[in-house]
């Protein structure tokens, strides 16, 4: 972990430094080497938190944009348990950067306890993530409306939709460049009825900004949840109106008709 307490003050890891952990109050050791970045640690190979894992220099970079009094929070749910959230905002937002593999079972532990969370994950961990990604953009169908929306058909064909196209709020970060202010997210709309995927780019600079102004509420309520309501509508629609034709109308030869296909830039 990056911080721990000294005198109810949170302070980072340095050569020599004593603090305890803010979960458990155990000691924490010191890690400062060339290889990993500055860390706290229990004695051994004890966590208190089973759901912590050793950080990279990209959960560092992520939490750095927040205040440091809502970076690595205890937060409790109404039974007691406790877990240490990356970030927690001010309106109880739970912001999870994600490097590594998650298995469905703890993901899914993970949006039940955080009942307000958005998972932010690395999509360059794996080589083939970024390719598969560009791929499926390429072949995906953008949506007639006023703000960027994609559509596709085939979520399962990209490692990264299968394993996080759920009823979670997840943005990709695939670190398109150093500049923040340029730099792009991927937002991916939680499941529909269809099970389509629907992303939409979205600014890495805008995404801080909402959290540290304490807007997000407001963005989620005004914007992504009227969109996602008006997407379920559309396919509900949609899934009726095929049922329909399907048995009244005769064979069609939409297979054999080329479509151009509109190209997204590549990230």
């Amino acid at each position: 972990m990056k911080y721990a307490l000294l005198n109810d003050e949170k302070i980072e890891a340095t050569k020599g430094a004593k603090g305890v952990c803010p979960s458990c109050g155990a000691e924490l050791i010191a890690k400062c080497g060339e290889l990993k970045v500055n860390h706290w640690s229990h004695k051994g190979n004890r966590n208190c938190d089973k759901w912590w894992e050793n950080e990279t220099e990209w959960h560092r970079s992520w939490k750095a944009n927040f205040p440091i009094e809502w970076q690595e929070v205890v937060h409790f749910d109404q039974s007691g348990e406790k877990h240490i959230a990356d970030v927690k905002t001010q309106s109880g937002w739970i912001l999870e950067f994600q490097h590594s593999l998650l298995n469905p079972e703890e993901r899914l532990s993970r949006n039940n306890f955080y009942q307000k969370l958005v998972w932010v994950v690395d999509g360059t961990r794996r080589k083939i993530d970024k390719k598969q990604f560009e791929k499926m953009l390429e072949e995906s169908k953008p949506l007639p409306t006023n703000v960027p929306i994609i559509r596709t058909y085939f979520p399962d064909e990209c490692r990264l939709l299968k394993e996080w196209h759920n009823n979670s709020l997840v943005f990709f970060d695939f670190k398109t460049t150093k500049d923040v202010a340029q730099s792009m997210l991927w937002f991916l709309f939680p499941k529909t009825p269809l099970h389509s995927a629907y992303l939409s780019p979205f600014s890495r600079a805008s995404f801080i900004q909402l959290f540290n102004s304490d807007n997000f509420d407001k963005f989620f309520d005004d914007i992504i949840q009227p969109i996602h309501t008006e997407i379920t509508k559309g396919e509900l629609k949609q899934q009726a109106a095929n049922t329909h034709t399907r048995t009244r109308a005769l064979p069609r030869f939409d297979g054999h008709t080329s479509r151009r296909k509109r190209r997204y830039r590549r990230l």
